[in-house]
């Protein structure tokens, strides 16, 4: 029993990674969002440079006609529309922003919005003590 004991405390010390997410880490990945959302949302271009990384891969898919039509974002792109977009679209004071994180680890996460315009799923990466957005895929 003492050798089991042993060997399970031995393959608990081999994965210091399994535990990584703090209280602290699931806040700041939820504020990453919520700036995501927030930069459309209010028309806000510095809750992008806040939140996402400025090598974003974003792609998305909407439907049009009866097919869905692919879209890709740059992060010039969204800094972009996030400048223009809630001026053209009203944002209603209850638009949703609903956001689920599905897993943590030390230096990436993986989560979902749903906005007005759809559900957003997100990669996000931590560098230099910061979480940001790098990979984004959406449909309306």
């Amino acid at each position: 029993m003492k050798k089991i004991y042993m060997l399970a405390l031995l393959l608990c010390s081999l994965c210091p990674g399994a535990n990584a997410q703090t209280p602290d880490d699931e806040k700041a990945i939820r504020q990453a969002i919520q700036n995501y959302v927030d930069s459309f949302y209010q028309a806000d271009t510095t809750k992008v440079y806040a939140s996402v990384h400025p090598e974003l891969a974003k792609r998305g898919y909407y439907k049009r006609d009866n097919s869905y039509r692919e879209a890709k974002m740059t992060f010039e792109q969204m800094v972009q529309l996030s400048a223009r977009w809630n001026r053209t679209n009203p944002v209603p004071a209850d638009a949703p922003k609903e956001i689920t994180i599905f897993e943590v680890k030390d230096k990436i996460a993986s989560a979902k919005v749903k906005a007005m315009w759809g559900t957003d799923y997100f990669h996000l990466a931590k560098n230099d003590g910061q979480w940001k957005v790098v990979n984004v895929l959406w449909q309306d």
